[in-house]
C-alpha cells in the first residue's frame, strides 16, 4: 500500500505542476504583489511540484522533497489564499483547504520517510 499511497499523492502533484506551465499567464496574477517576478514564480512552482511528485513516487529523496513541498504549500495557503479569503472572497476557501491538506500530507510523508531512511538526506 505504500507504493499505492505514493502514486495517489504524487500524480495530482504532477498534474498541478504541468498545469502551472499550461496556464502560467493566468496564474501569474495569483503571485503576491510583494513578490517580484510574477510569471517566473509560476514556472518555478511548476518545476517544484513536478520534482516533488517524482521524488515521492520514486521514493528517492522523498523526505527532503516532501518537507520542502509542505513548506511551499503551507506558504501558498497563508500568503495567497488566506488574504483573498480574508478580503471577503469566499471562492478562495477550496484552494486554502486544498493547499493546507496537501501540506499536512507532505509533512506526514516527511515524518514517515525520514524514519524509514534514518535521516533527512539518506537514500
Amino acid at each position: 500500500m505504500n507504493m499505492v499511497g505514493r502514486i495517489l499523492y504524487g500524480l495530482p502533484l504532477l498534474v498541478f505542476g504541468l498545469l502551472h506551465f499550461m496556464a502560467a499567464p493566468m496564474m501569474a496574477g495569483m503571485v503576491p504583489a510583494f513578490v517580484p517576478g510574477g510569471i517566473l514564480w509560476v514556472y518555478i512552482t511548476g518545476v517544484a511540484l513536478i520534482l516533488a511528485a517524482i521524488a515521492i513516487i520514486a521514493n528517492r529523496l522523498a523526505p527532503l522533497a516532501s518537507l520542502l513541498l509542505g513548506i511551499m504549500l503551507l506558504s501558498f495557503a497563508l500568503t495567497v489564499h488566506l488574504p483573498i479569503l480574508l478580503s471577503g472572497d469566499q471562492s478562495a476557501m477550496p484552494n486554502l483547504l486544498k493547499d493546507t491538506a496537501l501540506a499536512g500530507a507532505a509533512f506526514y510523508i516527511y515524518a514517515i520517510t525520514s524514519k524509514e531512511s534514518k535521516g533527512l538526506f539518506a537514500m
